[in-house]
């Protein structure tokens, strides 16, 4: 047995081909983007299956698995809760009942990361102990030597590239289809059947009185309260909101009109709107009627993909210091970690104005100040293993203004994992928010 040592530049690491054997225990890791036709998981099923075969082939075992089914890589602001777990329990050393973590079998580097950001997290994590290592099908990889590192980085870059591919061509299909008048994909659209180009004989009339109630001077609230009161439910079961409303009685579509990432889509050479292939709700003039009646933020065309939801003079300014920043640490009943984003709402006692609270699982809630004060403690002592904030930015931070701080904090922290409480618990346990540093 022989042991291969490579030279980073720093320390000199020690590879683990020696230890390959069945003491070898290995994390087993499989991702999908999407399961939305069978939805019985056999995607993230074969891949573990390829994973128990490749760690047989270098004599070691899988002792943990971690799936994300139907959850993107390269997709801004995606919780992959696999992926999260996998992260933590590396960095612990340990599965969760105690088994010491040697390394990761993938079937691919894609299915564990496609973003920068990824990637340095999950090779911080796989290192943070000596001797580990890293399997995929291609063979077993040193992930302490320069050229595991290089190997990661030109997977990063093929995957980068095969998104931006594959992002273009699903724009240009979605275009495609828009211009010759065909219907959104998707759930259908309230007011019409399922094949998306008949009216519904309940739901067009309730559109078309909504549409003449509004240019008429009534308030979307009191529409919405009117639907909640016939028991109408949104095409995917929900409740009518004032939300709703807006966007149902200003899309495009109730007159007819093809609308494609958020802008009118008009006949080439002409100022005439790209018609569609369904029956519309209303004439055009009632449809620029009762957009009229709406500020632009809150039109259905400034709310397509791409475009914000309301412009940037109308959005709201955070009020509280740790607002955006905060991610559920519950665990779910698979065991892996809510991460769910924690939005402040108003308290019940002095001592907590306000709190925040998961809006994902609601099983996690932390006082407003305390949250506050903690995060402020974190980002002030600085990473364990990385240099505390520059002067400058200390100075910032002590002008006390809201805005500047929380940039600060942007720029030093992906987000904050705030564990549950204990019950009866008197006081504040500023360790229940636990920093994770970019």
């Amino acid at each position: 047995m022989v042991a291969l040592m490579v030279e980073t530049g720093g320390p000199v690491h020690h590879f683990a081909v020696h230890r390959l054997g069945k003491d070898l225990n290995l994390a087993s890791y499989a991702r999908t983007s999407e399961d939305s036709r069978q939805r019985d998981c056999h995607g993230v099923r074969y891949q573990l299956r390829i994973n128990e075969r490749t760690a047989h082939e270098y004599g070691c075992r899988v002792v943990a698995t971690y799936t994300d089914n139907g959850r993107s890589a390269s997709k801004e602001g995606v919780v992959r809760h696999g992926f999260e777990r996998l992260i933590e329990d590396l960095t612990l050393g340990h599965t969760p009942d105690g088994r010491p973590l040697d390394g990761v079998v993938c079937v691919a580097d894609d299915r564990l990361y496609r973003r920068p950001e990824d990637l340095a997290r999950f090779f911080t994590a796989l290192t943070s102990r000596p001797g580990r290592v890293y399997l995929d099908p291609e063979g077993c990889r040193d992930p302490y030597g320069q050229e595991g590192l290089m190997q990661a980085l030109r997977s990063l870059d093929v995957a980068a590239t095969e998104t931006q591919v594959r992002s273009r061509r699903l724009r240009d299909w979605h275009w495609a289809r828009a211009a010759e008048g065909v219907p959104h994909s998707g759930p259908r659209p309230f007011g019409w059947l399922e094949d998306r180009l008949t009216r519904h004989p309940r739901e067009a009339g309730l559109v078309e009185r909504a549409i003449s109630d509004r240019i008429a001077g009534k308030p979307v609230r009191a529409i919405a309260r009117d639907w909640c009161d016939l028991g109408v439910t949104g095409t995917r079961g929900g409740r009518p909101t004032a939300q709703t409303v807006t966007q149902i009685i200003t899309a495009p579509r109730v007159c007819g009109y093809r609308s494609n990432r958020g802008k009118l889509l008009l006949v080439p050479g002409t100022d005439r709107p790209v018609l569609g292939n369904w029956e519309p709700i209303v004439a055009p003039d009632s449809w620029e009627a009762v957009c009229g009646t709406f500020s632009p933020g809150s039109l259905y065309l400034h709310r397509g993909s791409g475009a914000p939801r309301r412009t940037g003079e109308r959005r709201t300014p955070a009020r509280h210091l740790a607002s955006g920043f905060l991610r559920c640490g519950a665990r779910r009943s698979d065991d892996a970690r809510c991460h769910g984003a924690m939005c402040a709402q108003k308290g019940r006692s002095r001592r907590s104005p306000y709190v925040y609270t998961c809006r994902s699982c609601g099983r996690c809630s932390i006082s407003g100040p305390l949250a506050d004060e903690a995060l402020e403690r974190l980002l002030l002592a600085g990473p364990p293993a990385g240099p505390a904030l520059t002067e400058e930015a200390r100075r910032c931070w002590e002008s006390g203004v809201l805005a500047e701080r929380r940039r600060i904090i942007e720029s030093v922290l992906l987000h904050c994992l705030v564990l549950p409480g204990v019950k009866g618990r008197p006081t504040w346990n500023f360790s229940r928010v636990t920093a994770v540093w970019r």
